[in-house]
């Protein structure tokens, strides 16, 4: 129990003192959400729930970034570091090694949900009941399991640049027009079709129809496992064929 505690507060050390998690994870989801709910005038017609709104659209971008990006490098890294070779032959079980990355991981998505719904409360006074509170919170952490698979599936990359500049542009191109930037209702009807079939539609939509009183629907859960599944399947393919070369 001693060394899987140990493990779990290294990788969160590690996990905090990334300047990418720092970056994309909290800072520029609170700025952009200052920006548009508190700047720039939107016209919504419920100025309330749309601060609401936006509040979900920037804690899924986080953890959605903080699956894809830290992790997805941090993997790269070690592997291109000989990290993940020198830890086969440490004392330390390579259980209690992934335990410890994915444990690390959660904890730093915990953090980042509670850090940003406190921002927007403490910036609009957002005010949610505690059901919603804790049902989006706990949708945000636990519908996140696509983009971590995606993060593993990058992890896969052989050069530290290239896998930082793919998971960037994946993440980007997910957030814009998944609708966590801007609502899909806004853009023209080919991408609206488009952004209803991606996991980052499906993952911010769960927490937009909380906010509403609403469960996530069924088809967006059923898209998130199927991502979850394509992703866990190339990932681990990819992750042989590596070893066996």
């Amino acid at each position: 129990m001693h060394m899987i505690i140990m493990q779990c507060k290294a990788e969160m050390k590690r996990i905090l003192r990334n300047p990418y998690y720092v970056f994309w994870s909290l800072l520029l989801p609170i700025v952009f959400y200052f920006i548009f709910t508190r700047l720039v005038n939107t016209n919504a017609n419920d100025n309330q729930l749309w601060q609401a709104h936006y509040l979900m659209s920037m804690t899924t971008f986080s953890v959605m970034g903080s699956s894809i990006m830290t992790l997805g490098i941090r993997i790269v890294q070690e592997r291109v570091h000989g990290w993940s070779t020198f830890m086969r032959i440490t004392p330390l079980p390579e259980s209690v090694y992934s335990f410890g990355k994915m444990f690390g991981q959660s904890v730093m998505h915990l953090l980042s949900i509670i850090v940003i719904f406190g921002a927007g409360y403490l910036m609009n006074g957002v005010s949610l009941s505690a059901s919603q509170w804790i049902y989006s919170g706990l949708w945000i952490l636990v519908a996140c399991a696509p983009f971590l698979a995606l993060g593993t599936l990058v992890g896969n990359m052989k050069r530290v640049d290239t896998a930082s500049g793919v998971s960037n542009a994946i993440y980007m191109v997910l957030a814009v027009i998944g609708g966590m930037w801007f609502p899909i209702e806004s853009f023209p009807s080919l991408l609206q079709r488009i952004s209803h079939w991606l996991p980052s539609y499906s993952y911010g939509n769960g927490a937009w129809e909380i906010i509403r009183g609403n469960a996530p629907s069924l088809e967006n859960i059923l898209i998130l496992v199927g991502y979850l599944i394509i992703f866990m399947v190339l990932s681990t393919y990819i992750g042989k064929k590596q070893e066996v070369v």
